[in-house]
């Protein structure tokens, strides 16, 4: 069942999937959200099992299906599973690592999300964030900003609609990256995996990040247009 056909009376449901690294705060971070998306009328549960990848009833009933998981693996039957229900219209999304550095021994999970976190020079640093003027929703009223976190440096699908970016001002380049310099990245970006609607977002390194408002709406109103929403 597409989520989009549902009744205008049936519940959005969306499921929430956390766990991997423990350093991004997975759990934190998704409790929080859980609590946004609950506040936008969203019916939200919550696993730390991947194996909810193999229920394919349960994933047909969800407008949205939110990940934070870092690193960690998908089995082929998990990967099947997710990729199948997103392709069928269920919409997916996420942020920082729990999306761009999940299941790195999966590249068909990285086509479905457009992109793959390799570095972040300088590690915790001030960085810029630039809205496009795309006239977007997700970013409609949105000014650029300015965050404390980890600036990621991601291989992206040329084929994302992107959102926001921002620029590596090169004070970390080792002498061996000269490309760093200058490098406008995606930070921000929405594409489509067959009739679902994929949002990621590079920012959330902890639940710290979501104290700049800029932050949080960004990736909030992106969850709300991958579960058709927005």
């Amino acid at each position: 069942m597409n989520p989009t056909s549902q009744q205008d009376s049936s519940p959005r449901r969306a499921l929430m999937v956390w766990g991997g690294w423990a350093g991004h705060q997975p759990e934190q971070t998704t409790r929080h959200f859980a609590r946004l998306l609950e506040q936008a009328g969203l019916e939200v549960s919550v696993t730390d099992d991947l194996d909810v990848y193999r229920d394919a009833e349960r994933l047909q009933a969800q407008a949205l299906i939110v990940q934070c998981v870092t690193m960690s693996s998908l089995t082929a039957e998990q990967e099947r599973g997710l990729l199948g229900a997103v392709a069928g219209g269920v919409g997916f999304g996420g942020w920082h690592g729990g999306v761009t550095d999940a299941f790195r021994a999966s590249p068909d999970y990285q086509y479905m999300v457009g992109g793959q976190w390799v570095a972040h020079p300088g590690n915790i640093i001030r960085y810029p964030v630039q809205i496009l003027p795309t006239g977007d929703p997700i970013t409609q009223g949105l000014s650029d900003f300015e965050i404390q976190s980890e600036q990621y440096y991601l291989h992206t699908d040329p084929g994302n609609e992107v959102l926001a970016t921002t620029t590596f001002d090169g004070a970390y380049v080792r002498e061996h990256q000269p490309w760093v310099q200058g490098t406008v990245m995606p930070v921000a970006w929405k594409r489509r995996w067959g009739q679902g609607r994929v949002y990621v977002c590079a920012l959330g390194h902890t639940l710290s990040d979501f104290e700049v408002p800029e932050a949080q709406e960004l990736t909030q109103r992106g969850l709300l247009w991958a579960a058709g929403l927005l």
